[in-house]
């Protein structure tokens, strides 16, 4: 899953992840843009997390949650 980034017509940018509902991030730079999507995606990941919403791959990678403790075994 791969960003887009676009020009705006006043020469900010702006980004969003096909994939990804409602994440689209602003800037005047591009890496103000790509430091802001960075920001989104994180936020939009804690967000569907606490909602219970499933979490499509991105980049590849599952993020999966449980309601049940997770022993860890050394």
């Amino acid at each position: 899953m791969q960003a887009e980034y676009d020009t705006l017509e006043d020469g900010s940018y702006v980004a969003t992840v096909p994939g990804l509902q409602g994440v689209i991030a602003v800037g005047d730079t591009l890496e103000e843009c790509r430091r802001d999507l960075i920001e989104v995606i994180e936020e939009w990941i804690v967000a569907r997390l606490q909602w219970g919403y499933a979490i499509p791959p991105i980049g590849g990678q599952m993020i999966a949650s449980s309601k049940e403790p997770i022993a860890i075994v050394n």
